[in-house]
């Protein structure tokens, strides 16, 4: 059986799309169906690049018992958006970006954004947070949780 592939994205791939990543790998391994998926994640920029999650971030999961372990990266294209599966960005702005990054038609068709599967939150985006304070990580990790199971519900559903 072929694995699921996702790709979560962000501006930097050092808040967000790791933390989606990690959300999603720890909802997995609770399932016991990792050997059904492949998670990954990628900023829009480089600024980044080779770096882990940035601290904050990286100790509001661990308050969750949610470990994140990737490594920033950008997203490649046409490269990533061969492989993958679902490419899923964070905001309008990702999106946007996305989009234009897309080498065609059948690309654009695997983008999506977080939001769209939360069932308990109404954000219309997941919030950089970056320049904010304690509240905005806690809250970057909410919508995720919500978002990641209905993304899980949704494929189930539909694959």
């Amino acid at each position: 059986m072929d694995k699921t592939k996702i790709l979560f994205v962000c501006l930097g791939n050092i808040c967000r799309s790791p933390s989606a990543e990690a959300v999603m790998n720890s909802l997995i391994k609770t399932k016991a169906i990792e050997d059904q998926f492949e998670i990954d994640s990628a900023g829009i920029t480089g600024y980044h690049a080779g770096e882990p999650a940035d601290q904050r971030m990286q100790r509001h999961a661990l308050q969750r018992n949610i470990t994140l372990t990737s490594i920033s990266r950008p997203v490649k294209s046409p490269d990533d958006f061969e492989y993958f599966d679902y490419i899923i960005g964070m905001d309008e702005q990702n999106m946007a970006d996305l989009e234009y990054l897309a080498p065609d038609e059948n690309s654009r068709k695997k983008l999506s954004k977080m939001t769209d599967y939360c069932s308990t939150h109404s954000h219309n985006s997941v919030p950089d947070p970056y320049y904010g304070g304690a509240s905005g990580f806690e809250l970057v990790l909410d919508i995720l949780e919500d978002a990641c199971q209905g993304l899980l519900n949704h494929i189930s559903k539909n694959e």
